[in-house]
Parts: structure tokens; C-alpha cells; sequence
């Protein structure tokens, strides 16, 4: 025996050791055997035992079958070595099973058991070894269908009828200190709309899809643009309206590369007419905006500022790097929108159920009714209006009992999210038929919802308001939320067919939605119409090409007569069954949505911003309105109603939003204080007991307001209330105010402002006020000094009338009257002219 056998021999050995050790529990942890047994697909779960390899699907090409393709497709992939030990022999082989009969097998199949891909391929070499942290890519070419002129080395996967096939990759290899095993797999859906023939010359002609006895399927799709609130809350308008975010991640995804960029790249190439897609495409999409993303746009298209630290909405700030980006991307939406259908998403996707629980008219009205003039306005089109779409893809009761107070006629809901008497079991647990072979009951287009019915207004003619809602496709819809990056899984997708997505490749979600799409065009369901409104989540993550792959899937169904385009007017537009339907609000949904504890909260400082709006004053002259003033304040309430983020699983949108509940309370808190009464210095002393009072009010508002004052007068005072007046923005105003104050006493009388409804305003003052008034004592002295005189008087009339002398001139000699002194006085005058000359 050679030395290279010896060793051999040698390792051998001490692998069935190690192995007989570790069975005992007494080997070595880093010997662990594997058993042969099979590890589970991405879908049901990890296996129990370690992993040692993780295989990923990379691309499948062409990612559809028609009968014009090649008879052949490609499959390419990664394996890659994640264990802690060396992998020989990797190898990889393609196996399918039955085509997807029910809608729900689009979800179910991808969980089931290796043994179920019935049909398999042949095994090929992928790697001698891998080591730990190693990685191969692969390729294979699979035929569709067995053919005589097939290669050896390509595997057939004897596909002879159109429909939807899941497909699994399993790599097999042999890790050290085991023996030969299935490691890991991945899987996917391929849609085959039509097989082609088996030659790859062509020189068979392909075969003849089967007939299928129903119309091509009337499509519509609404493209989402949409993200998570990013204005800082507290911040009420200004006149050079310079905005402040939170972080500048918008200006990525606005920027080359971005994800807002690139979804709307893949619709420029579709609805610009140098596309070269067949204009009729554009008739089946729907742009649903959000108006809170083009509201943040508009306000980056100037200069802006973002926060240094985005906990830290108090903390220093810098210059945001988007403007140039926002105002492209602005630019090309607006190029865009003009040629397409419009419909608006529900302001900063807020949850209807909290909205309502909120129970403000006004807050709902902004978030519900206003978006749609928000987008005409800064996209310049007219939106479809009626049409409530929220985020969830259902609501409860009290949502949609909003939507059809607010006016709205129609909703687009999850086809689960309404049900009747007859198949509310059947939606609600969503139960997967053994094999995924039977059919499921579906919903109509667009049915009446019994129990969200109004009664008139009084005094109305009209019949009745119903609400409607509008259903999409489920399946397809769930699929499309798993394509591109953080996929979430929609709370309409039920329980039994819930997995993590993200242990999938981002090729094969993809896969699995062009799957998904295709599946009701090729497989037409008894009672149920030929109809699809497909729904990607508002926040969608998809980059360009794989947006660009979703509507070159919708191309293929309308060229292949499998689709034809419907656009969304005109399905909200159906008559809807008559038939009543009932909500079915999935426990997810109710997982999901905003906290019960924020409602009261928001309904508090909704009914602040009501009250200090109805208290201000649009002055032509000033910058700033009262609406735009605080409308950004209503905006941040609704904010913190948010469903964004919240199916991360995280407590990020909880914290965000009570970070916004509380920068917005305290700015309403400085606003409300910001108009006061100035206190005076000292003791404020009147001239006299009905001097006025002179106050000053400062208004540090950058709008004019209307004002009370409210003085809670002593009872030695009557001060006169002055009625409502109106202190200019940013200034001050003197005021005299009546006051009679019959008290020389120091009184203490407190003041404060008010607006015109009594809702306190700033602080309140006290001012110390003295009289120069002398009070009771001032009048006794008065009364006494006019006794007196009047004694005085009569006592001397008295005398005077009866002739006698007044005692009290006793002593005093008088001159001399009557003739004699006038004599007298003639005299003495004489006398002294004489002596003068």
C-alpha cells in the first residue's frame, strides 16, 4: 500500500470513529456526522441537523415560456459553503412537480416535500470540494420536453400543456465526517403560457397550446409610489418654507439607482411612445401616488435640512444633498402623469381604522379627501376620485364606515377581505385543499358591502350611499410584495401558506410572481370572472428590472390573447354584484395597525390646531396663511397613524410615532404661548377711580389672531369687557381698557388672553392696581364740609332776617354805610385832592 492510500486508510478511520463518538455523545463538536436524511425547502422550515451549504437561484432565462420560445431555458445559480467544514462532490439536479391547480397551490406547492417534484432531472457536477466560505456559480439547460435530438448532459422536464409549474433546485454533496446528502434546494415557479417544439432549429412546429374556453382575462394594475414619512413633526409652516427630514435616504431613492427611481424608469418604458411596447399597456396601469412622498419631493426641490441624528429631532442639523434629484424625479413624474391614469393613496398611508378611533372630522377629512387635490395640483392631472385605497388591503368596519362618510363610493380590498354567509369559511381560514387540487370560490369585482350601508341626509331624495369595494387577486398580490428587498408578507395572506419569504432568492420571488400573474389568465375558474386587478404593496421594493420584468409578464399575457387591458376607471365603474358582502378583517390586520392608545391622543391635538385656526386671521399682507401655517401640524398627526414600517416586526414605528405625537403636542404647547398679555412693572396706579386700564398683548405668531381678554374683576371694580380684537403677526398692541374701581386699596386683578371661542391663550398676568380714589371716607369728609356750610349760611340768614347781629361779628367795627358814609367818604376824598395839589 502506498503512503497516500495509508492515509487515506488512516482518515477513514478516524472518521468512523469520530462518528461512533459523537452518536455516544461523548465526540468532538466539530466532528458532527449528517445523516442522509433530506433538509426541508425555504418554505417549511430549516433542518434539524447543520447546515453546510446555501443554494440560490440567480436568474431563470427566459423567465416566461411562450410557444415562440426556445424549446430550452436556463436556470443559473450560487452555491455557496456556510458550514464549518469542507463539502466534496456538489452536485445539482432540476425536478418539477404538478402544474398549480388553485390559486392557493401558487403559495402551498412551494412548501411541499422534495418527493412531491415527482419529475427529475439529471444530476450534474457543480464542485470537486467547497470550502467554508466558498462559493460556485452554476448553469443549466433544461428542456421543456423530451426530444430525440436532446444532449445528454440536459435534462427534460416533460412539459407538454401550458400552466404554472413549480420547479426545485436540490444540491447534493458530502461533508466531511458524513456521507453523501441532499443539503439544501430552492424552488420557484415557471409560467409556460404556450410549449414550443422540440427542435431548436425549429424545424418542429410547436405545439398547439389547448383552447381554453373563456376570454383573455380583463387586466388592471396600479403602480404604487409611495415611502415612509420623512418630515420632521412639530414643524409649522414658514414663509421661506425651508423643510426639515428626518434623514436624506430620500435623495438616494430619488437619485440614478434608486428605488423610486427605478420604478419610475420601468414605467417610462412602458408609457413613453419611443418604448416600443404596444401603447395599449398603458390603458391597464394606474399610478396610486402618495401625496405625503410628493409633499416631501416638492419641499426637497428647494434647500432643505436633515437632522445630524434622526432620534434627535431637537439636535443639530445640515444641509440636505437631493435637490437636484427631487427636482428630476419630480420633473419626469410630472412628464409622466398627464398620459395615465391617476388615483391617490390615502395621505402617508394612514390606518382607517385609527383615523376613525381619532374621531376628528377635519383630521380625516386632510388624510381621506384632500390628497386627491394635492395630486392634481402638483402633478397637474385630474385623479380618479371615489376610490379609497388603503394600505392594509383591508379594513374593519369602522374604516370603511369612514370611507363612505367622507364620500367615498369605492374601495379596493383583498378578495378575502369580504366574504358572504357561503364562503366567509373559506376566506377566513383560507384552508389549502389536499394536493392543491380543488378549486376555490372567488368574489366578484367589485360587490356592495351590506353592512356599510348609509341612510340619507335628511331630507335627501337619493337612495341610500353604498360603499363598494373593488377586489384584487390575493395571490398574486402577496407575490408581488415578496419581490425586491425587506419584502413583507401582506396581512391578507393567510396563516397556512405564511413563511419567510427572505429565505428565498430574489429570482425566484420573482419567479414566483410572474407565476402568480399568469395563473388566472391560463386556468379559468368556474363563477368566477375573467377579470385581475393586480396589487404590489404601496411601499415596493422592486428595482428596475424586475419592475420592468412585471410589465413585460402583463405584454406577454395581452400579446399571447391570455390579458387584455382594463383600465381602472372602468372597473370602478362595474356594476357591482347585488349580492350583499360582508367585511372579514384578518386578526393580521388587526396586528398590524396602530395602537388603540394613540387615538385619543391625536383627537386631543387635532381638536388644538381646529381650535387656534378658527382664532387666526388671513391678513392679505402677511406671508404666511393660517392654513399653510398649520396644516404641516394636522399632516405630522396623521403621521403618527401611519401603517408604514409596521409589518417589520420591529417597535421602530411605535417609537417614531410617538416621537412625532410628542414634537407635535409641544410645538402646539409654544404655539398657544406665544400670544400673551405683557405683564406691567410694579403697581399700576389710575389717575382717578375711572381711569382705563392700559394693557399690551404680544402676538409672536407669524399670523394675525383674534383675542379676548378675560379679567376676573374684584368686586371693587367694574371693568368693561372690549370684545374680540386682533393682534397683528409678530407684533404688539396696546389696549385701553374701562375700569371703575371704587376702592383705594392695592387690588390684584388677574388677566389673561383668549381666542374668540374661550380657549385659553398664553399665560396668565396679575397686575396690581391703586386708585387715587379715596372711597368712603372721601365721601363722609364731602358730606360733613357741605353740612357745615349750609349750617353756616342759615345761621347768618336767620340773624339777617330778624335784624339782630350775628354773634360771630361781635368785636369787628365795620365802615360806616348809607348817607352819612357816603358823605363821610366824599369828604375824605376832597380832603386829600386838596393836600395833593
Amino acid at each position: 500500500m502506498t503512503r497516500a492510500g495509508s492515509q487515506r486508510t488512516l482518515l477513514s478511520l478516524v472518521a468512523v470513529m469520530l462518528a461512533v463518538l459523537t452518536t455516544l455523545g461523548i465526540g468532538p463538536g466539530i466532528g458532527t456526522p449528517i445523516a442522509a436524511a433530506e433538509p426541508t425547502g425555504s418554505g417549511s422550515g430549516q433542518p434539524s441537523g447543520p447546515k453546510f451549504l446555501k443554494l440560490s437561484l440567480d436568474s431563470v432565462t427566459p423567465t416566461t415560456i411562450t410557444a415562440a420560445s426556445d424549446p430550452y431555458f436556463v436556470v443559473s445559480g450560487t452555491v455557496t459553503n456556510i458550514g464549518d467544514r469542507p463539502v466534496d462532490d456538489v452536485s445539482i439536479r432540476i425536478q418539477r412537480g404538478a402544474a398549480v391547480t388553485s390559486p392557493s397551490g401558487l403559495r402551498s406547492t412551494l412548501r411541499l416535500d422534495q418527493v412531491n417534484y415527482d419529475i427529475n432531472g439529471e444530476f450534474q457536477d457543480v464542485s470537486d470540494q467547497l470550502t467554508p466560505g466558498q462559493r460556485k456559480q452554476f448553469s443549466l439547460t433544461v428542456a421543456l420536453r423530451a426530444g430525440t435530438d436532446l444532449p445528454s448532459d440536459i435534462s427534460s422536464l416533460d412539459i407538454t400543456a401550458p400552466g404554472v409549474y413549480p420547479l426545485l433546485l436540490n444540491v447534493n454533496g458530502q461533508p466531511a465526517y458524513g456521507g453523501q446528502a441532499r443539503l439544501d434546494d430552492a424552488r420557484f415557479l415557471l409560467p409556460v403560457l404556450g410549449v414550443p417544439g422540440t427542435d431548436p432549429k425549429r424545424a418542429l412546429a410547436p405545439a398547439a397550446p389547448p383552447a381554453l374556453d373563456a376570454p383573455p382575462v380583463a387586466t388592471t394594475m396600479l403602480w404604487p409610489l409611495a415611502d415612509r414619512p420623512r418630515l420632521v413633526a412639530g414643524q409649522p409652516g414658514t414663509p421661506d418654507g425651508q423643510a426639515l427630514l428626518t434623514d436624506d435616504d430620500l435623495a438616494a431613492s430619488l437619485a440614478q439607482g434608486g428605488r423610486l427611481d427605478q420604478l419610475l424608469s420601468a414605467l417610462e418604458s412602458v408609457v413613453k411612445p419611443d418604448s416600443g411596447r404596444d401603447r395599449s399597456l398603458v390603458n391597464a396601469l394606474c399610478l396610486a401616488v402618495d401625496p405625503d412622498l410628493l409633499i416631501t419631493v416638492s419641499d426637497m426641490t428647494r434647500d432643505y435640512r436633515v437632522l445630524a441624528s434622526p432620534s434627535d429631532p431637537d439636535g443639530p442639523t445640515r444641509s440636505g444633498t437631493g435637490s437636484h434629484a427631487a427636482k428630476t424625479w419630480l420633473e419626469r413624474l410630472r412628464a409622466l402623469a398627464p398620459g395615465m391614469c391617476v388615483v391617490a393613496l390615502p395621505f402617508a398611508q394612514v390606518d382607517p381604522g385609527a383615523l376613525a378611533a381619532a374621531g376628528d372630522v377635519t383630521l380625516a377629512d386632510r388624510a381621506l379627501n384632500a390628497p386627491a387635490d394635492l395630486i392634481d395640483s402638483l402633478l397637474a392631472v385630474k385623479s380618479v376620485r371615489g376610490v379609497a385605497v388603503p394600505d392594509a388591503g383591508t379594513v374593519d368596519t369602522d374604516g370603511a364606515t369612514l370611507f363612505a362618510h367622507h364620500g367615498f363610493t369605492t374601495t379596493v380590498l383583498a378578495d378575502n377581505a369580504v366574504t358572504t354567509g357561503d364562503n366567509r369559511a373559506n376566506f377566513a381560514t383560507a384552508k389549502t385543499p389536499p394536493g392543491g387540487a380543488a378549486p376555490e370560490p372567488g368574489t366578484p369585482d367589485v360587490v356592495n358591502l351590506a353592512d356599510i350601508t348609509l341612510p340619507p341626509a335628511a331630507g335627501a331624495t337619493p337612495p341610500p350611499a353604498t360603499l363598494h369595494a373593488a377586489t384584487f387577486d390575493i395571490w398574486a398580490a402577496t407575490a408581488l410584495a415578496a419581490i425586491g428587498s425587506n419584502p413583507p408578507t401582506p396581512p391578507f395572506t393567510p396563516d397556512k401558506v405564511r413563511y419567510e419569504v427572505t429565505n428565498d432568492s430574489r429570482a425566484a420571488r420573482l419567479q414566483d410572481a410572474l407565476g402568480a400573474m399568469a395563473w388566472t389568465a391560463l386556468n379559468p375558474e368556474p363563477g368566477r370572472p375573467r377579470s385581475a386587478l393586480l396589487m404590489p404593496p404601496q411601499q415596493w421594493g422592486a428595482n428596475r428590472d424586475e419592475a420592468s420584468t412585471v410589465l413585460g409578464q402583463l405584454d406577454l399575457l395581452v400579446k399571447n390573447g391570455l390579458a387584455t387591458p382594463r383600465p381602472f376607471t372602468d372597473l370602478v365603474a362595474q356594476q357591482p354584484d347585488p349580492q350583499g358582502y360582508e367585511l372579514d378583517y384578518p386578526s393580521e390586520a388587526a396586528d398590524d395597525a396602530v395602537p388603540a392608545h394613540f387615538a385619543e391622543p391625536v383627537h386631543q391635538q387635532a381638536q388644538r390646531i381646529t381650535e387656534l385656526m378658527s382664532a387666526l386671521v388671513d391678513v392679505p399682507q402677511q406671508e404666511l396663511s393660517p392654513r399653510a401655517f398649520l396644516t404641516p401640524l394636522r399632516d405630522d398627526l396623521i403621521r403618527v397613524l401611519s401603517l408604514s414600517d409596521r409589518r417589520a416586526g420591529t417597535a421602530a414605528a411605535d417609537t417614531n410615532a410617538q416621537r412625532r405625537l410628542d414634537q407635535t403636542t409641544k410645538t402646539m404647547d409654544n404655539l398657544y404661548g406665544s400670544v400673551t398679555v405683557l405683564p406691567p412693572g410694579g403697581v399700576y396706579t389710575l389717575a382717578s377711580e375711572q381711569s382705563p386700564l392700559l394693557l399690551v398683548a404680544r402676538n409672536d405668531l407669524p399670523v394675525a389672531i383674534r383675542v379676548r381678554f378675560k379679567i376676573d374683576a374684584p368686586a371693587e371694580t367694574n371693568i368693561t369687557d372690549i370684545g374680540e380684537q386682533q393682534l397683528p403677526a409678530k407684533g404688539n398692541r396696546s389696549f385701553q381698557i374701562p375700569t371703575e374701581v371704587s376702592d383705594s386699596r392695592n387690588l390684584v386683578i388677574p388677566i389673561a388672553l383668549t381666542t374668540s371661542d374661550g380657549v385659553p391663550l398664553g399665560n396668565a398676568v396679575s397686575v396690581s392696581v391703586r386708585s387715587n380714589a379715596y372711597g368712603q371716607v372721601l365721601a363722609i369728609i364731602t358730606a360733613c364740609a357741605c353740612a357745615l356750610l349750609l349750617l353756616l349760611v342759615g345761621r347768618r340768614l336767620w340773624h339777617r332776617f330778624r335784624g339782630q347781629a350775628d354773634p360771630a361779628d361781635e368785636g369787628f367795627d365795620p365802615e360806616p354805610r348809607g348817607e352819612d358814609d357816603s358823605a363821610a367818604r366824599t369828604g375824605k376824598r376832597d380832603k386829600k385832592r386838596q393836600e395833593a395839589r
